[in-house]
């Protein structure tokens, strides 16, 4: 038979021992999530990170991008300015203003485009200062248009007066040397008119006797010299002064008669070179008429027979005379 033990007030009823919990299972279940929370954590900052680095990536290409295109701008713009400017060099005093002004935008846009590390905001800034410069470059284009419009226009006046300047020119060197012409022509006609005319020529043959009287014969023998005389008619041309007279005698025998001391040779217009037997200077006065007046002596004996003379002014002949001498008769 079994026993079963009474429980009284007095005696109380033993309590059963509780059983122990374990709970490492949970803390291991804590940490997995954690370690999990950790890795997805990790795991999304990585691509978070990972997303910005390829944000920035592609901000700095694009900014990279933004760069060059701005610095193609510039290029380009500079091309401009080098295509409106180089071959007009001649117009950049006119220009100076506006260059003063590009120059200023160049300084800036390269200052931007210059800096690697230039934000978007610079850089926009710089695209700025392109379209300002290009519209600088524009007006400078306009400008440089129109001065080479008055350029060309003053190339064509200048053309025409250069072409007028040597018309001219000719026309002087033409009329100089007409002037020329005309002077050599006027100083001709001036010489030749300038010439002195004879007349009135009378040739005296002179007998001297031992007393020294003179008395007029025409006997060969007895002439001592020939009187010569004529009138130098008035002339309005020839000047005042002392004229140079020569006069050349022609013998019976046709030759000419030379002295041993004043003869010699000149020049003639129409015959060419001459001797002449002796040299006279007169006295003129413009305008008036003068007389002249001389006495020839041959050196040998007179002949009969006809005695020419013949008087040169100036290379022409300006007068002529003939005077027959005879011979003598039985007492004569």
């Amino acid at each position: 038979m079994s026993y079963t033990p009474q429980y009284s007030a007095s005696n109380p009823q033993p309590q059963p021992t509780p059983t122990k919990r374990d709970d490492r299972k949970l803390i291991y279940g804590i940490l997995i999530v954690a370690l999990l929370g950790t890795w997805a954590y990790i795991i999304y900052d990585k691509n978070k990170t990972k997303e910005s680095i390829t944000q920035l990536q592609m901000e700095y290409t694009n900014v990279d991008s933004a760069r060059n295109v701005i610095e193609q701008e510039y290029n380009d713009a500079l091309a401009r300015l080098d295509t409106a400017t180089g071959n007009n060099t001649e117009l950049q005093g006119n220009l100076s203003e506006r260059q003063a002004e590009i120059n200023n935008l160049k300084k800036q846009i390269l200052a931007i485009t210059s800096n690697r590390k230039a934000t978007a905001g610079e850089l926009a800034q710089a695209r700025n200062l392109i379209g300002q410069l290009n519209s600088k470059i524009g007006e400078m284009v306009v400008e440089i248009d129109r001065l080479k419009g008055e350029n060309k226009v003053l190339t064509t006046n200048n053309q025409e007066l250069n072409t007028q300047k040597q018309q001219l020119s000719t026309e002087k060197t033409q009329l100089e040397e007409n002037l020329t012409t005309t002077e050599a022509a006027r100083r001709q006609v001036e010489d030749v008119a300038s010439t002195l005319h004879a007349s009135n020529m009378n040739i005296t043959p002179i007998n001297i006797k031992g007393s020294g009287k003179e008395k007029e014969t025409t006997t060969a023998k007895r002439v001592d010299m020939l009187r010569i005389s004529f009138n130098l008619d008035e002339n309005r041309v020839a000047a005042s002064g002392e004229k140079e007279l020569y006069v050349s005698v022609t013998g019976p025998n046709g030759q000419p008669v030379t002295l041993a001391s004043g003869s010699g040779t000149f020049d003639t217009r129409e015959e060419g070179s001459k001797p002449f037997t002796s040299k006279v200077n007169v006295q003129y006065e413009q305008g008036k008429r003068s007389n002249v007046s001389f006495d020839w002596k041959q050196d040998g004996k007179y002949q009969t027979g006809d005695y020419r003379i013949q008087v040169y002014h100036n290379g022409f002949k300006i007068g002529e005379g003939i005077k027959t001498l005879k011979k003598g008769g039985l007492f004569g």
